[in-house]
């Protein structure tokens, strides 16, 4: 079934019975063959396939004769052959390329690396430390048997859908033994600079293959571009799920196979194998490139309706077949993830979530010629820069399109790129240096289903992997001395072409990511006190409670694997009637009123009203023990908390206490 699926389809049995071959053909296919064991059939069958040569298949009377020389262990050595020709068949200016992106990859995050221990992405704000607790949530989940889409750990007692998270359960859960072995801060550091260095490798091999064919030096350029535009240094702050990218060219590289139209059941098969996977690794990304490539194939279909009317229905086929595949494979957790505990419709994002024209011009924090004082002030924070390409790279790429805008391909690419940057500046474009908006098309799409989820200055993204193409295929064109016009006549043309792109790329270069130090852990965890004041199914509270601008506190479970539940958190989940996402835990009166003591370090008239609500939160919570740990204004949050729970706090390993439960100060509790 296996072979008929993806190597011969139509063909019952490619094992038994006799083979009859046409001599010159029989001695091509033999001479092209590369296998020595009994599956060199397939090898054959699949060799006349390919080359368009009619096989017919003719049924013959058979019986079973004992002795069978196929045995269960032959399929285990023909898949390893199959590994190692096709390892074997990667050239070592490939395997150079990809050891230069991961090199690339390492420098930028080198400072990362050297302090695994205490280094903390100074520009992460808290997701390194949500994302290091979703590596260890999963490995804790899978260890245990648990359901890796659901925790109590955060926001006791109701709990964190997972699903409904960015957990990237596709990397999450195999790299477990790496998480429980080395912990997740290395967990954390492996992802972002192999998942960098991947993305890029994938661009290079789709770009090689379909931009520029065996031109491997342009495709380096592209493929750079792709994975370590400005956008992508910036996600790589905090967001991995929007740096490991590499299953996206694969996709796209399926998609083109499908327009061909040869294996449309098998290419539609990998497809939604394909795109199962990406919903794993992050759901957003692959809404993106799906954007990406309508784009494309919309503007590329108005340019070529000759390659339109060949293509659609090979790829909507294809299509339906990857879907049919995908569907039953995801519908569960999807369905957990939409309707499960802790679910939530929509999500509650901040009013300016578009980018401005000019961050477009500008260069990014991280780029070589750019500064945070230029940068920060045109987008939301520094792993949401998602448009900042510099002018000089926009001016070149406008100069490719309009000198190779003959070529469909470039057409193409130039048109999705100008949609994509358009979309991306929301339902109401500002108008540069004035108060005034121009309605955007981005009005009617931001209130359809999913889209009304995405931050829709993300959109840009699309716009790095089309530069990189436009990029690659110029870079070719200056190579071969071929234009439009005819042939370039001197060297002077290649030595300015050079000077463009490097005058495009260079004030682009990412520099490597600042760390700074986080703080140590309380001995109150690390050497288990907590386990004294907590009771069954009661929460350790803390001072403030975690949240989006706090969460020091799943660092303390992560790196410890102390699973505590833990009132408040970091994570999505629903708030109000209408279950709309939100960033964090649902906000009560004490969680708030610690919030602006720690903001401001101003003590607030605390009464018998807010004493009562204090308990009243703390039993929402199942609270067993409220913990202060030092840190910022640490004595205006002491002097409050001793006026709600009408006591001082008592100092354990390292940390003020207040017992607040059924659980405390008794010796007999394990440690």
């Amino acid at each position: 079934m296996l072979i008929r699926l993806v190597a011969v389809p139509g063909l019952r049995d490619t094992q038994c019975g006799f083979k009859l071959f046409d001599g010159e053909r029989a001695r091509t296919a033999f001479a092209a063959s590369r296998l020595d064991g009994w599956a060199i059939d397939v090898e054959i069958l699949r060799y006349f396939r390919r080359s368009g040569w009619p096989v017919l298949e003719a049924p013959v009377r058979w019986s079973h004769r004992t002795g069978s020389k196929v045995r269960p262990l032959d399929y285990g050595r023909v898949l390893g052959e199959l590994v190692r020709l096709r390892t074997s068949a990667v050239s070592r200016a490939d395997l150079a390329v990809v050891a230069l992106f991961c090199l690339a990859s390492f420098f930028l995050y080198q400072d990362l690396w050297f302090d695994l221990d205490r280094g903390y992405l100074a520009d992460a704000g808290q997701d390194q430390n949500q994302w290091e607790w979703f590596f260890a949530v999963t490995a804790d989940n899978v260890t245990n048997f648990r359901n890796p889409l659901f925790t109590t750990a955060q926001n006791a007692p109701d709990g964190v859908n997972l699903m409904a998270n960015t957990v990237m359960l596709g990397l999450s859960v195999p790299l477990t033994p790496v998480t429980l072995l080395l912990g997740p801060a290395v967990t954390w550091a492996l992802v972002l600079t192999f998942g960098l260095a991947a993305t890029a490798a994938a661009w290079y091999w789709l770009i090689v293959r379909r931009v520029t064919p065996g031109r491997r030096g342009p495709a380096v350029i592209g493929a750079a571009v792709a994975a370590f535009a400005p956008p992508m240094i910036s996600h790589g702050n905090a967001h991995p799920n929007f740096l490991v990218l590499f299953v996206l060219p694969l996709i796209v590289d399926r998609a083109l196979r499908l327009c061909a139209g040869r294996d449309v059941v098998r290419d539609g098969v990998v497809l939604g194998l394909l795109a199962t996977y990406q919903i794993f690794i992050g759901e957003e990304p692959l809404l993106l490139a799906a954007m990406g490539m309508l784009l494309f194939a919309l503007c590329y279909a108005l340019l070529d309706r000759d390659a339109a009317r060949r293509s659609w229905r090979p790829l909507l086929r294809g299509t339906g077949v990857g879907l049919a595949v995908c569907l039953p494979l995801v519908a569960g957790p999807l369905a957990w993830q939409f309707f499960g505990p802790q679910s939530y419709s929509g999500v509650l994002h901040s009013p300016e979530t578009f980018n401005s024209p000019r961050a477009f011009l500008e260069f990014a924090g991280r780029s070589l010629a750019g500064t945070d004082e230029r940068a920060d002030p045109l987008a939301m924070n520094r792993t949401e820069q998602n448009a900042f390409y510099g002018w000089p790279l926009l001016a070149l790429a406008g100069a490719i399109a309009v000198r190779l805008w003959h070529r469909t391909l470039v057409a193409a690419l130039a048109l999705t790129a100008g949609a994509a940057a358009l979309l991306s500046l929301g339902a109401e474009i500002p108008i540069p240096f004035t108060d005034h908006t121009v309605p955007g098309p981005w009005t009617p799409l931001g209130k359809a289903p999913l889209l009304e989820a995405v931050i829709e200055s993300r959109i840009a993204m699309i716009c790095a992997p089309v530069l990189g193409m436009l990029l690659a295929t110029a870079t070719v064109t200056v190579m071969d001395g071929t234009a439009r016009t005819g042939r370039f006549r001197t060297p002077a043309v290649r030595v300015l072409g050079a000077a463009a792109l490097a005058a495009a790329l260079l004030p682009i270069l990412p520099t490597p990511y600042p760390v700074r130090e986080r703080d140590p852990v309380p001995d109150f965890v690390t050497e288990g006190t907590y386990r004294r004041y907590l009771g069954p199914g009661e929460s350790l509270v803390t001072v403030p409670l975690p949240n989006p601008g706090n969460a020091d506190a799943l660092h303390w479970q992560s790196s410890t694997g102390s699973w505590f539940p833990l009132a408040g958190g970091y994570f999505m989940g629903p708030w109000g009637p209408d279950d709309l996402g939100i960033y964090g835990a649902v906000p009560r009166h004490t969680s708030q009123l610690l919030d602006r003591v720690r903001d401001t370090g101003r003590v607030p008239d605390i009464g018998p009203l807010q004493q009562e609500q204090a308990r009243a939160d703390l039993a929402a919570w199942d609270a067993g023990v409220v913990v202060l740990p030092p840190g910022y204004n640490e004595e205006a949050l002491q002097t409050t908390l001793e006026a709600l729970l009408e006591r001082p706090g008592v100092w354990v390993d390292g940390v003020l206490v207040w017992d607040v439960g059924d659980g405390a100060e008794d010796p007999s509790r394990s440690r």
